[in-house]
């Protein structure tokens, strides 16, 4: 079946831009646009697929089933004749680029390795990351923004439709300064219910793993805590005070290492999850982008066979 011609690129714009913002008001806003000029273009593109692709509520707008499918092909295919326009207006001598999506449990170790092995191989290439959430960086990569994300989460219900690859497993851990309570003072003294934790973010697939630490060990989580993906933050806040971290290995591997931070020995470690590259199947990968694909596959061989970090 021929594509309707009458499908602009103004209509797949709109689009996108109110599943990006989840609200007609918000994407109306970002595109310089009346409410109205816009809810008109949605409902010329819905009349254009025969098809509803929103639920509006008081809430906002939410994809419909259609509109998750339309998703998966318009997001790649803007962004696809943007970097046409582009290469053609920004001449032959201009970097070639890889956006990479990156979660907090790889930011330490795993990509600055990959960056770094990249550039020496490819001096003129660009590396741009974005940092975040899964549900975030997934949803940027559905619509064609990213071209990979990276990180630990196969138990995010937004990798549905993308492609997800294995590279190695890795474990939390509990961790504290050194010369905490917990290592000086007597046993049976002092529990880790009496401290504030660091924990990462709700809703995250990395948190899931960090609450079955307290089911495994039997622990009532403390009231007091700190929630975030911020690793630079995580990491001050603990060195200077009496809180708990309970952290993905390789965010303190390097920390451990130097005796800033000390392993808490509770006999149970977490096994581990799936760190890995997501990427968008309806969107072939650039030559950049499949760079950073066999670099990744590399240093998470090494992961696994020990030889790296």
């Amino acid at each position: 079946m021929n594509i309707d011609t009458r499908i602009k690129f103004r209509h797949l714009v709109c689009f996108l831009e109110v599943a990006r913002q989840g609200s007609l008001a918000k994407a109306s806003d970002k595109l310089a646009i009346s409410q109205p000029a816009l809810s008109k273009t949605l409902k010329e593109l819905e009349g254009l697929l025969n098809a509803s692709l929103f639920v509006r509520s008081k809430r906002g707008a939410a994809l419909t089933e259609s509109g998750v499918a339309f998703m998966r092909y318009a997001g790649p295919c803007v962004q696809a004749l943007r970097e046409g326009v582009n290469s053609l207006r920004s001449g032959e001598h201009a970097p070639v680029a890889v956006r990479l999506g990156v979660l907090s449990t790889v930011e330490s170790l795993l990509v600055p390795e990959v960056i770094c092995r990249l550039h020496a191989r490819h001096p003129a290439l660009v590396v741009s990351v974005a940092t975040g959430p899964s549900a975030y960086l997934l949803s940027q990569l559905r619509l064609g923004e990213l071209d990979l994300v990276v990180g630990r989460m196969t138990d995010s219900p937004q990798i549905l439709g993308l492609s997800f690859e294995h590279l190695y497993s890795e474990s939390m851990t509990w961790v504290v300064r050194e010369g905490h309570p917990l290592l000086t003072t007597g046993e049976g003294s002092l529990t880790l219910e009496d401290f504030p934790v660091v924990l990462p973010l709700a809703g995250t697939t990395i948190r899931q793993f960090a609450d079955s630490l307290f089911v495994q060990h039997g622990i009532d989580p403390p009231r007091q805590r700190l929630e975030t993906l911020s690793l630079t933050l995580s990491r001050r806040y603990v060195q200077c005070s009496d809180a708990v971290w309970i952290a993905p290995y390789d965010a303190v591997r390097q920390d451990l290492q130097a005796g800033e931070l000390v392993e808490l020995e509770l006999g149970i470690r977490e096994p581990g999850g799936s760190v890995g590259l997501c990427s968008n199947p309806a969107l072939p990968l650039s030559i950049p982008a499949q760079w950073c694909v066999e670099t990744l596959r590399e240093v998470g061989q090494a992961y696994r066979e020990g030889t790296y970090p």
